[in-house]
């Protein structure tokens, strides 16, 4: 891959990703619907996850943050994180967490179109 051979500690390099089809082996009734790309960044150990989905359902940024903040305090607590502080990568170096979810980054168009930023 060329992109990732050029500059790689000065720039961002778009380029594939196995997390989608990781995501389909745990969860397979997301197999065929869920696709992904990954941004390497010159950033130590973090990376970031950008999810947006059509819900079948409306919902507001509120809807959508309290079921992750009731998720991360319930039956994902210890592997699920909320998070409503203004952070950035470097703050999330040596989280144990699998993901960090970034509620001020939430955003809901249309009233089904969600967008979801994790760490």
């Amino acid at each position: 891959d060329l992109r990732r051979a050029r500059a790689a500690a000065e720039s961002m390099i778009p380029t594939t990703t196995g997390a989608a089809k990781a995501v389909s082996l745990v969860l397979p009734q997301l197999k065929g619907k869920l696709n992904g790309m990954a941004v390497r960044v010159p950033t130590p150990t973090v990376s970031m996850t950008d999810l947006v989905c059509e819900l079948e359902k409306t919902a507001t940024a509120e809807d959508i943050n309290a079921a992750f903040k009731n998720a991360a305090e319930g039956e994902l607590k210890g592997v699920l994180e909320y998070s409503e502080e203004p952070l950035v990568s470097i703050d999330y170096r040596g989280n144990e967490h699998s993901s960090i979810v970034d509620g001020l980054s939430t955003m809901v168009i249309e009233g089904n179109l969600v967008k979801v930023v994790s760490w």
